[in-house]
């Protein structure tokens, strides 16, 4: 199934292409459009040739009054005349908002636009898929542009004050929820607008979360994650720690006995193991959308790399079994370690969640192009 994302490059569009990438008759036939492709007709024409799918994530939301209001009708409009020009009428699905309807420059822009794609979708007979979106969050987003989750984030790792309504509300949907709405709109057939529900919760109660989130992670202690809500929230936090916190020192406690240190410290359980690992050898090369993991070298010398969903830039720590350091791997970012040193590796592997192989979530997928797990 072709699918063709507008917008690739900016929050909804990302994580949709992280979504369908593990997709069986997704993964391998998605093409995303970032601005500069969308603004080429070259590259825009060649994309929706033959689409079956296109998710229309490109949108202005910071601008002034006059772009903001044409300047999405006119990206749906040469969306449309793009599918005209190459004869092709697939499913189009709009990431709407629910501001659509208020009387200012934003919701006219993004209400006009749907007007452009319902015209469309009438005179074409093609499905049509309007996605009403309450205030997205998740990893990858942008401190004083998206959500106000993002600010929080970004105030309360850089030590920011923060400026908080006391009455302002906010209805919080991850984008992973999204896509997978997504998913199940186009497989179902569903069309016509679609309203998607999120978390209604005060600004005030995220801050609070996020901060109390941050007090007991930078205290090394892994605060509780039995909520989905909350692992989300915490999974976006992190996004906002990484590269910068890591690794993290642990205190190694010497007597004549030997030495001590406390490996993992956390609100609920999880699962920890050790591996060893031979001289040359790499261990990981995958992903995970929600588990946090935990790395930790007990003996031996390593290099822990990772890498961004779609990124090509690869970020390095080496690590060795005479200081305890810990990585925590970030989620959407594909990970491995490897076995730089002489001698047997020795490594503590901890995750917030028991193993489940019916849902591992981890996906296989190659830190650097060329190595093989």
């Amino acid at each position: 199934m072709k699918t063709v994302i507008t917008g690739a490059g900016g929050l909804l569009g990302w994580h949709l292409r992280c979504h369908l990438s593990v997709l069986d008759g997704w993964k391998d036939s998605v093409v995303a459009l970032d601005r500069q492709a969308f603004n080429d007709d070259a590259s825009l024409d060649a994309a929706l040739a033959d689409a079956d799918v296109v998710v229309h994530c490109a949108g202005i939301n910071r601008a002034d009054d006059q772009e903001l209001e044409q300047g999405n009708v006119d990206l749906g409009n040469r969306l449309v005349a793009a599918l005209r020009r190459v004869n092709c009428d697939p499913h189009l699905l709009y990431s709407n908002s629910i501001h659509k309807k208020r009387d200012n420059a934003y919701g006219r822009g993004k209400s006009g636009a749907d007007r452009v794609f319902r015209e469309w979708a009438e005179a074409q007979n093609a499905r049509y898929t309007e996605l009403v979106l309450p205030h997205v969050f998740g990893e990858g987003g942008r401190p004083f542009y998206n959500s106000a989750v993002f600010t929080f984030c970004h105030q309360i790792v850089t030590g920011e004050p923060m400026s908080i309504s006391a009455s302002g509300m906010l209805e919080l949907l991850h984008a992973q929820d999204i896509c997978s709405r997504i998913v199940e709109s186009v497989e179902r057939g569903q069309t016509g607008e679609l309203r998607l529900k999120g978390r209604a919760i005060s600004a005030a109660e995220v801050a609070g979360k996020l901060s109390a989130m941050h007090e007991s992670y930078t205290g090394h202690v892994v605060p509780d994650l039995r909520d989905a809500f909350d692992l989300q929230l915490f999974n976006t936090l992190r996004s906002f720690l990484y590269p910068k916190h890591y690794p993290c020192d642990l205190v190694l406690h010497t007597d004549p006995r030997g030495s001590l240190f406390e490996a993992v410290k956390a609100d609920n359980g999880g699962q920890a193991f050790l591996s060893t690992t031979k001289p040359g050898i790499t261990r990981g090369n995958h992903f995970h959308f929600g588990k946090v993991e935990r790395f930790l070298v007990i003996r031996g010398e390593a290099v822990i790399r990772l890498r961004r969903l779609f990124d090509g830039e690869v970020t390095e720590f080496r690590v060795s079994g005479d200081k305890p350091v810990f990585v925590d791997m970030p989620t959407l970012h594909t990970h491995s370690i490897t076995n730089v040193g002489d001698s047997e590796l020795m490594t503590l592997f901890w995750s917030h969640e028991i193993f489940d192989p019916e849902a591992p979530d981890t996906y296989f997928l190659p830190v650097l192009q060329d190595q093989e797990n």
